[in-house]
């Protein structure tokens, strides 16, 4: 399992912009082929901070949606919106406890 954290910053005018994007997106996001989960965080000491996690069956699933038109019309509506360059990881899961 993979899985891809991405670290974003917004200015606050931008917060909900970013929260209707998602919103529209999120359940396309998820049925996305190899996606398994699709979660968004946010930040408690620094409320323009936000995660994105999400799960996907293998590198190469994550990378179809990366190269998908979703994945380039989320991200041109997210893009902008942006005060700080986003991170991102992608990390094996190694155990869960439930």
């Amino acid at each position: 399992m993979l899985v891809r954290i991405v670290k974003m910053s917004f200015s606050e005018n931008s917060i909900n912009n970013f929260l209707n994007t998602f919103e529209s997106n999120k359940n396309k996001i998820k049925n996305f082929k190899g996606c398994q989960l699709l979660e968004l965080y946010r930040d408690k000491k620094d409320p323009t901070i936000f995660f994105t996690y999400s799960y996907w069956d293998s590198e190469s699933d994550l990378e179809q949606y990366r190269q998908s038109e979703l994945f380039k019309t989320v991200w041109s509506q997210t893009k902008p919106l942006f005060n700080a360059k986003p991170e991102a990881w992608s990390v094996d899961k190694i155990e869960s406890l439930k």
